[in-house]
């Protein structure tokens, strides 16, 4: 395989792993309740955890009640997500373009380089402004540098591959 070849397949890998992550955290925002009684279920994280041992239980047994509150008794304001969902699997075909022609739409990668780079930002602010625990929203800005990685290095094999494979 020439080293055009192996850099074609290097970003087409990033590529997939960044559109997988963003067809995953779409969809998994569609059965949030399901998923919140699913991990509430589990040793060491269910609701009868004792006051102040064990924050995580806490947080997760808080929201799962919020959530299935608001489901029970608003259950249109469960649509937000689903097109929180849409909006995440609208961008993973965006991202399509630059699996197909890297070179040619090397400009999706500073777009989602940008957007990666905003997550962190507006985890933080939105987050305190919402009441979402500090370590939570550390959690949340992880999606954007874990997802800024694949893009990153997909940038960086596109560059290469435009000059003609140098490294």
């Amino acid at each position: 395989m020439n080293s055009n070849a192996q850099l074609l397949l290097r970003i087409r890998l990033c590529v997939a792993v960044f559109i997988v992550g963003l067809v995953v955290s779409g969809v998994t925002a569609i059965p949030l309740e399901t998923e919140l009684n699913w991990l509430t279920a589990l040793p060491g994280l269910s609701g009868g955890a004792q006051p102040g041992t064990n924050v995580l239980a806490q947080w997760l047994e808080t929201t799962r009640a919020a959530l299935h509150d608001t489901n029970t008794r608003y259950p249109f304001i469960a649509y937000g997500g689903d097109w929180l969902a849409f909006g995440h699997i609208i961008i993973a075909l965006a991202f399509v373009w630059a699996w197909r022609e890297p070179v040619h739409h090397r400009w999706l990668f500073d777009f989602g380089l940008i957007a990666c780079a905003l997550v962190i930002p507006w985890a933080l602010i939105f987050g305190a402004l919402r009441g979402i625990p500090w370590w939570w929203r550390l959690i949340d800005c992880s999606f954007g540098v874990f997802g800024a990685l694949p893009l990153w290095l997909a940038r960086r094999e596109a560059a290469s591959l435009a000059k003609g494979g140098e490294p």
